[in-house]
């Protein structure tokens, strides 16, 4: 059972608070919430709860439980699935297989983690203390990414060689892979689409939690470019530690100038978003408290509707097609773009994402490109010895 609402708290340090607090605005209003804690080594979330959070979801308030991943306890789960098959190999080679005991998680695997959880969810609601953006970028990025790799290495149409395994090894000695590797790919990508399905569905989305002294308003620009380029958009920006309106007004000159300051920065950062910017401040100590502030009694910021790549028809103006992909707060120095046969390599910054080509596009050629107000554009001019006559 997937949650129908699904949102991923990220951020800094006051991540935690943020997470808990919209769990249980969105439990106080009626809703079956679970709180899960993603990414959360030093059990910040613990404190904040004033509890222990296990693998299992314990009721922490009405309509609302706790739980937190188990990162060892999912790699040992993986293992667990594919040590049957591995063993064989181990006798050859004559090594002993490792106890569970031994086991330590290996880098990646919270990802991994992350992305099993998110459709297992049996909530109306699931708040997830995320890992910090980056990382959680590259955690969206992982399904479609996997199932690039998967199509590759063990593709969907050698299934039927199966039947012809035997006869290619007795007649040419042609080494086919075992029934267990075709087995697993499709376990596999059965759970890489539950993940993908999880992630795109219209109720998921994620929302950034920044501190009002950070300065970071470069760094959400560059956070949502990498979120839009795998198609994800942020339903709100949370900034926390905020000074009271008061403070402007104090007596104390360099208090009065820094909260002027900050209510300056804070009013940009609402101009040029396009998203709600929610403020909560030193004031708010309790998790009702920053509740209430963040959200009062009205409804949970929307998920805004992703905007996915489109193709705009210019053949008759100007003999072109031009491939649109909106990336919010792209830099052009950031930008790195390829074309390589069928598909369209995208990079901005850390972050690349491979997107197969329209039919129509692939019969072309690039005739340039550019970055104008947060929209990638490329333009394709048809090739003649590929693009049907009349």
């Amino acid at each position: 059972m997937t949650a129908t609402r699904t949102i991923l708290v990220s951020g800094d340090g006051a991540a935690p608070m943020v997470a808990a607090a919209t769990a249980l605005h969105a439990a106080r209003q009626g809703r079956r919430t679970l709180l899960l804690a993603a990414d959360d080594p030093h059990r910040t979330l613990d404190a904040v709860l004033g509890a222990r959070l296990e693998p299992e979801p314990a009721p922490y308030a009405p309509g609302l439980t706790v739980a937190r991943i188990d990162e060892q306890a999912a790699f040992r789960h993986a293992l667990g699935e594919i040590g049957g098959r591995i063993k064989p190999a181990l006798d050859l080679l004559g090594a002993d297989p490792l106890d569970p005991e031994e086991l330590t998680a290996l880098p990646g695997t919270a990802r991994l983690a992350l992305l099993r959880a998110l459709p297992a969810a049996e909530a109306d609601v699931l708040v997830v203390l995320a890992p910090p953006p980056a990382e959680l970028i590259a955690a969206l990025a992982l399904p479609e990414q996997l199932e690039r790799y998967l199509a590759r290495l063990v593709p969907e149409q050698r299934q039927a060689a199966r039947a012809l395994r035997p006869l290619l090894a007795g007649l040419a000695g042609v080494p086919m892979p075992a029934d267990w590797l075709y087995e697993g790919r499709t376990k596999a990508a059965a759970a890489l689409a539950e993940a993908r399905a999880a992630l795109a569905a219209p109720g998921t989305s994620v929302r950034l939690v920044t501190a009002a002294d950070a300065h970071p308003y470069g760094e959400l620009r560059r956070i949502r470019a990498g979120l839009a380029l795998h198609g994800h958009r942020p339903d709100a920006v949370v900034v926390h530690g905020a000074l009271p309106d008061a403070a402007a007004d104090s007596a104390d000159p360099w208090l009065a100038g820094l909260a002027r300051r900050r209510q300056e920065e804070l009013a940009a950062l609402t101009a040029a978003s396009d998203v709600p910017v929610l403020v909560t401040g030193f004031a708010e100590v309790t998790l009702e408290a920053v509740a209430d502030r963040l959200y009062g009694a009205g409804a949970d910021p929307a998920p805004l509707d992703p905007k996915p790549w489109s193709v705009e028809d210019r053949l008759a103006e100007d003999g072109l097609l031009v491939w649109h992909l909106a990336l919010p707060g792209a830099e052009r120095a950031d930008l790195d773009l390829v074309r390589r046969g069928d598909e369209l390599v995208v990079g901005l910054g850390a972050h690349r994402r491979v997107l197969t080509l329209p039919s129509a596009l692939r019969r072309c050629t690039v005739a340039g490109a550019g970055l104008h107000d947060g929209a990638l554009a490329v333009r394709f001019a048809p090739d003649p010895a590929l693009w049907p006559r009349g």
